[in-house]
């Protein structure tokens, strides 16, 4: 039978029967109490007496040796109503800013502000963070914004110079 035929087997091709791991990624397990050569004679590597020299002895997750947790020393005051509230934020929406003095700054009368042309001009440069227009300076252009979002005087401030505001999904 050649290997080209349908039953052999071709001893290169790869399969679940040939898979093994990278060389160099498996290390030998470490074999403790044999001597001192091996590094972890003796005592094994499990140090002098103490709760964790003894047989049985394990630690649970988070302990740190009896001062209190960290867990405990949080404060557990819930909801997103007070700062001092939430210290893990869960509920914040991330976005970045562009203000109008920017927009005013970069853009000529009439221009059409796509996410892609404020990046170009280095405004919103953040990968994948919403942009929102903010209200901070003043504009005097008629413009076009693509935004994310829009607080509300910046909207009022770009209709109010004869501009449009469109939203982005």
């Amino acid at each position: 039978m050649t290997p080209s035929e349908p039953n052999e087997i071709d001893p290169n091709e790869i399969g679940l029967h040939s898979l093994k791991p990278a060389p160099g990624s498996r290390r030998p397990r470490k074999r403790v109490g044999r001597g001192h050569g091996s590094g972890t004679g003796k005592t094994s590597g499990r140090g002098h007496k103490g709760a964790g020299a003894r047989s049985g002895s394990k630690t649970r997750p988070g302990f740190e040796g009896g001062q209190m947790p960290i867990h405990m020393r949080m404060r557990k005051l819930r909801g997103p109503h007070m700062k001092k509230s939430m210290p893990f934020e869960p509920f914040r929406t991330h976005t970045q800013a562009v203000n109008l003095q920017d927009l005013e700054r970069c853009f000529e009368s009439g221009d059409d502000v796509t996410i892609a042309a404020m990046k170009a001009k280095g405004l919103g440069s953040r990968r994948d963070v919403e942009i929102k227009v903010l209200a901070k300076g003043a504009i005097s252009k008629p413009l076009t914004v693509h935004a994310h979002r829009f607080s509300a005087s910046a909207r009022a401030a770009i209709e109010a110079a004869g501009g449009t505001c469109r939203i982005v999904d």
